[in-house]
């Protein structure tokens, strides 16, 4: 080992000279070895520790890279939502417009039909009086024909008597029944041309009639079809929630009748008689219209509304999160974005709450309660009702929150639901 040293590495001298003396250090083999091995270690370890810390870096630029890829479609994602939630908004307030128009033109419709059956009945007296009369004026016509035919029968006797010469007073007799016949013959023709005209008006009558029945029917098939088409979607919206639509009719129609005014059903004969098709139709609808009209209270008693009207991105859905349960939804806009009701109710908490910061409780019909947390500014007191739409605060970034946003909650006899349910389910119907 030490020859190979040797030849591999001979003995090296370094002079170190000054002006009055010259020295030298000696660098024997073992010696150059060692300092050979740590420069190729120093060197191996440089080399090694560069490349380490360019693929460090390279890694890095591609992960920062992919990040960037994904916020940036990640971005696009939030973009294309509210574009898409902005959409449906329009459809909805667009779809609300159509509804109170249609609700509008039914309102008219119904007034029409109203009107037309009280002209109805009003042709139909008329009618019945006119027939009195036509049979009135028959019988006088008849009782006017049998006169004259009496008076002819005097008369033919009281010729027969004159030519016999047996009636000293024929000639004031014959003139008496000759009157009388003339008399009875004008009256019968004028009781005819009554009768006559009598009946043209009552064909007249029954023809407008019919036609008003069939205008009425026509009236009637419209507003079925507009009922049903309204009521159906209706239907739907509670379906889609979960809710029992007929529990919540049953509810609203305690505290609220539904009828009176234009809702008022039709009153039937009161001479026992059985109720005409028309009026069974017609309080069929107002029965269908008066459904309607707890429906549209229900629905403002329901939370289905937006919390949120300007831009917003949802940014965390309703479920575990972290190895947590998330019990709402959240919604991410710039500080200071209003807040709104989501239906009629009343404010039960306002104030600080907890990890849930400034929040804001209402409770609804129905048990439903909703919640609206991490507030910059609450604007409703304890005990207010508020109906939906109204203002009751800011968004903001207190409580447990990482950021600008409402956690919007929703809950039925105290336990949470998904408030997506209820947005999702009007999206789908208005």
């Amino acid at each position: 080992m030490r020859a190979f040293l040797e030849r591999a590495f001979p003995e090296q001298r370094i002079f170190l000279r000054s002006d009055t003396d010259t020295k030298f250090i000696r660098l024997g083999a073992g010696t150059q070895a060692v300092a050979w091995s740590v420069s190729a270690l120093f060197v191996g370890w440089a080399i090694i520790a560069t490349a380490i810390l360019l693929m460090d870096s390279i890694g890095s630029g591609s992960l920062r890279d992919q990040a960037e890829r994904e916020r940036g479609l990640y971005e696009e994602r939030l973009a294309a939502l509210s574009a898409e939630r902005d959409l449906r908004a329009e459809e909805a307030a667009a779809a609300q417009e159509r509804f109170n128009a249609a609700l509008a033109q039914i309102s008219e419709m119904q007034s029409a039909l109203l009107d037309s059956e009280d002209h109805r009945k009003e042709l139909e007296t008329g009618i019945e009086v006119i027939q009195t009369t036509l049979r009135r004026t028959m019988k006088e016509r008849d009782t006017a024909r049998e006169a004259a035919e009496i008076a002819a029968a005097r008369l033919d006797g009281a010729v027969e008597d004159a030519v016999r010469g047996t009636d000293p007073d024929t000639d004031v007799t014959l003139d008496y029944l000759t009157a009388a016949l003339h008399g009875a013959a004008e009256e019968r023709d004028t009781m005819a041309l009554i009768a006559a005209e009598a009946k043209a008006h009552a064909e007249e009558l029954d023809l407008e009639r019919r036609l008003l029945e069939e205008r009425n029917d026509r009236i009637f098939t419209q507003l079925e079809d507009a009922v049903s088409v309204s009521l159906e979607p209706l239907d739907g919206i509670f379906k889609s929630a979960g809710l029992s639509a007929d529990s919540i009719l049953k509810t609203v129609r305690r505290g609220y009748s539904g009828q009176g005014g234009p809702l008022t059903p039709l009153t039937f004969s009161t001479k026992g008689e059985a109720p005409d098709a028309d009026s069974l139709r017609a309080n069929g609808i107002l029965t269908q219209l008066d459904r309607m009209n707890l429906y549209r209270i229900a629905l403002q008693k329901t939370p289905f509304a937006l919390p949120v009207k300007s831009a917003f991105r949802f940014t965390s859905g309703f479920g575990m999160r972290w190895g947590r349960m998330h019990n709402g939804t959240d919604f991410a806009s710039s500080h200071g974005t209003p807040i709104h009701a989501t239906a009629d109710g009343v404010v039960i908490h306002a104030d600080w709450l907890s990890g849930y910061g400034r929040l804001v409780k209402i409770q609804h019909e129905f048990g439903i309660e909703t919640r609206y947390a991490h507030m910059s500014k609450i604007r409703v007191k304890v005990g207010q009702r508020v109906s939906r739409g109204d203002r009751i605060g800011d968004m903001g970034n207190t409580g447990r929150s990482t950021g600008t946003h409402l956690h919007y909650e929703v809950r039925i006899g105290g336990k949470p639901v998904n408030p997506m349910t209820y947005i999702k389910a009007a999206r789908d119907v208005f």
